[in-house]
């Protein structure tokens, strides 16, 4: 038994097109959108940022677990301190969302600074903020320590080269501070254990060293 199948004569019928120019144009405005937003305040932080200091927590411990490696966890408090005393870099994209973070630490009366907590927002990721800001702590760390040997602990090859443009050598951890206190910040790490069981001559991290009589 055959079935009759009918058909229908398209032949006389307008149909619209595609428009082939549609997802250019979007493309074209989501570009605009994301290079407008690529327009970073970075400054010196100060006690109107500490409202950011929650979601700086949140992203840097999301971060270092989607990474799998150490991180040296800050207590929100201490990160208040820090803004508060014009001793950290906070960014900002055009529209005012909150963009990359970055801190310092002074140790032994001076003689140390430790540049460290770098993060930058997931979706500025790869934009070049993370160098903006190295740069721009580095800077203050020259601007409020300018005799200081400027150290940082990283098991990042990206930061590790930001490092070396700006003069930083691979050092051994001998030649880091010896303040207990910085050496407890090490205990929420991961690796931690590790670092205890070298004595704390060495671990997952490299140390880096900026010494300005070498400049």
């Amino acid at each position: 038994m055959k079935t009759k199948h009918s058909t229908i004569d398209f032949s006389c019928k307008d149909f619209p097109l595609p428009d082939p120019f549609l997802n250019k144009t979007i493309l074209q405005q989501s570009n605009q959108i994301t290079e407008e937003l690529l327009d970073f305040t970075i400054e010196v932080a100060n006690a109107n940022h500490v409202f950011w200091i929650k979601e700086i927590c949140e992203v840097t411990l999301t971060s270092a677990l989607a990474r799998g490696t150490g991180i040296s966890g800050r207590s929100a408090e201490s990160l208040e301190l820090k803004m508060k005393n014009g001793e950290a870099i906070i960014a900002f994209a055009s529209d005012g969302t909150w963009a990359g973070f970055s801190f310092i630490s002074s140790w032994e009366n001076g003689k140390y600074v430790s540049n460290s907590g770098l993060i930058v927002a997931p979706q500025f990721r790869h934009t070049g903020l993370a160098k903006r800001i190295k740069r721009k702590i580095f800077e203050l760390s020259r601007q409020k320590y300018p005799d200081a040997n400027i150290f940082s602990l990283t098991t990042g090859l990206a930061v590790m080269k930001m490092n070396h443009e700006l003069g930083f050598e691979p050092v051994t951890y001998s030649e880091l501070t010896k303040d207990e206190v910085f050496w407890e910040s090490c205990n929420s790490c991961i690796n931690c254990p590790i670092l205890m069981s070298k004595d704390r001559k060495n671990c997952l991290c490299t140390a880096m060293l900026y010494n300005p009589k070498n400049a």
